[in-house]
């Protein structure tokens, strides 16, 4: 799977870290330990951490900064009702893609006549 995985997880990874605030609140950190629990073991913190910066721009969550017994005070991350719309969207369009490409993989109820 490798390169496509890669790329198709791109495309995606907005949607999925919303839908895992969706469940709860969370810092940066904590977001790609939920997702390597999923099993999203391919992605990386740094790239969560730079889609969060991006969402944070967006309006789609709310940050909230929270001591930390370690170091600086975290950001945690809060779906708000931007951020609900754009996950609503984004599993309207999964579902869009997801019928067509099972029409593409199921065979057609059709019979294909050779030879006619």
């Amino acid at each position: 799977m490798g390169k496509q995985l890669t790329e198709m997880l791109k495309g995606t990874l907005e949607g999925i870290v919303l839908a895992t605030l969706a469940t709860r609140p969370a810092y940066g950190y904590e977001i790609t330990a939920r997702l390597r629990e999923q099993g999203f073991t391919e992605i990386v913190e740094g790239t969560v951490y730079a889609l969060l910066v991006r969402i944070e721009q967006r309006g789609l969550v709310d940050v909230e900064k929270v001591p930390s017994e370690k170091g600086p005070p975290r950001k945690v991350f809060t779906l708000n009702a931007q951020g609900r719309a754009a996950l609503d969207e984004f599993w309207e369009t999964w579902t869009f893609l997801e019928e067509r490409i099972d029409r593409l993989r199921t065979p057609h109820d059709t019979p294909t006549t050779q030879g006619e």
